[in-house]
């Protein structure tokens, strides 16, 4: 048994002892034949990355998505810092509100009314040239860490949020797709195929961005308040007594509308573009380079296509920091910027928008799906390995 394990025919099934008796020059051709005719122990079919049995888990897929965040907001957290001291140089940043992005979300961050130190890193008095220049200056100056400024406390909304969406895309695309294959399977086995509908990854995305979305508003919404307004953890209980008797609980999600107008058709439009260029590849596992580059030319669609309800979201955040929403709806919104610029006005921020998110959606995609083939390699050496410690207990038996 030793020597045939050494041969690689220990795994072969069970072995007759009159063959290895009859001495026969054609051993290898007589077992593999005795494996084809025995019922019981059939060959082993080759496994596949996409087995159901490899899928990663639901803990993996959290593991995978908050290696991908991370990565993604340390790189492109610096382009956003050299943009907003860029912009504060040129105008005043006195009683306004600006958009931060880690990658991952765009927060609003006003400056509290004016009073807020001038130490902070979005007042700090220098004069940059340009980009590069900036990057240069703000580096030897003030020290590498001032390119990250700002990130830690976005980072605890954006972390729990973009893990919620990814995993619960993932969850919903793969329930979706097994549902489909089985009853496709059930009304015609001939017919039956494990491609995925479109519908799966629009849905999925769409749902999945509303619950991330509906789930953190509150939480932003707080976390603007206390900017605004420069209050403590303990006085913000006072705040939010307010704004729940004047509001009730509705007003926890305030301001949401115009989020979900933007995101869901985001959401959707990303996951189905991104999901058809991955099967265009002909590859279960998509490279890491594949992924960047489906990530990229999806997050440029999405974001060509959803602009004008970016636009709107932008004017109602600050008509909420003005305290008075000028517009009462998204549509009134929308109506009154065309009627002030026409369709040049909807589109406004069109090519700073796909700058920034391309780079984001593709660095995340791919880092996530470099997560998901990790995990989905570690899986399947894990069956192999307990299927073999299995093959040779049997064989000792």
């Amino acid at each position: 048994m030793h020597i045939l394990r050494h041969l690689g025919l220990a795994n072969t099934g069970p072995i007759r002892s009159d063959l290895i008796l009859a001495g026969s020059t054609n051993t290898n051709e007589t077992l593999l034949n005795q494996q084809i005719s025995n019922p019981v122990d059939p060959p082993q079919k080759e496994l596949r990355m996409d087995d159901p049995r490899f899928r990663i888990t639901p803990v993996q897929q959290m593991v995978a998505a908050c290696g991908g965040a991370l990565i993604t907001s340390f790189i492109v957290t610096p382009f956003d810092v050299v943009k907003i001291r860029l912009q504060a140089q040129q105008k005043d940043l006195k009683q306004k509100c600006f958009i931060y992005c880690n990658g991952l979300m765009d927060h609003l961050c006003p400056c509290a009314n004016g009073n807020s130190s001038s130490n902070e890193w979005f007042r700090r008095n220098s004069h940059f040239t340009g980009t590069v220049d900036a990057f240069v200056k703000i580096s030897q100056r003030e020290g590498m860490s001032s390119l990250w400024s700002g990130l830690s406390p976005t980072l605890v909304l954006a972390l729990p949020a973009t893990v919620v969406y990814f995993v619960t895309y993932e969850q919903l695309r793969i329930r979706l797709k097994d549902y489909v294959a089985e009853k496709s399977l059930k009304t015609n086995a001939s017919t039956a195929t494990s491609s995925q509908p479109p519908w799966i990854p629009l849905v999925s995305g769409a749902t999945a961005r509303l619950w991330a979305a509906t789930a953190v508003s509150p939480l932003e919404l707080i976390r603007t308040k206390m900017q605004s307004k420069n209050v403590t953890y303990k006085e913000m209980q006072g705040v939010l007594a307010g704004l729940l008797q004047s509001h009730g609980w509705r007003g926890l999600w305030r301001g949401l509308g115009p989020t979900l107008l933007r995101d869901v058709p985001f959401s959707g439009i990303y996951w189905v573009s991104y999901e058809t260029f991955k099967s265009s590849t002909n590859s279960k596992s998509p490279s890491f380079l594949n992924s960047f580059l489906g990530g990229s030319i999806s997050g440029t669609i999405a974001a060509i296509i959803t602009t004008p309800f970016d636009v709107a979201k932008t004017y109602k955040q600050i008509d909420l920091m003005d305290n008075g929403p000028k517009y009462v709806s998204t549509v009134s919104i929308l109506k009154s910027i065309y009627q002030s610029s026409g369709v040049r006005g909807l589109f406004m921020g069109l090519i700073p928008r796909v700058v920034k998110v391309a780079p984001a959606c593709a660095i995340m995609v791919a880092f996530f799906e470099y997560g998901k083939n990790f995990f989905q390699n570690h899986n399947m050496n894990q069956y192999k390995l307990s299927r073999g410690l299995a093959l040779e207990a049997e064989s000792m038996d």
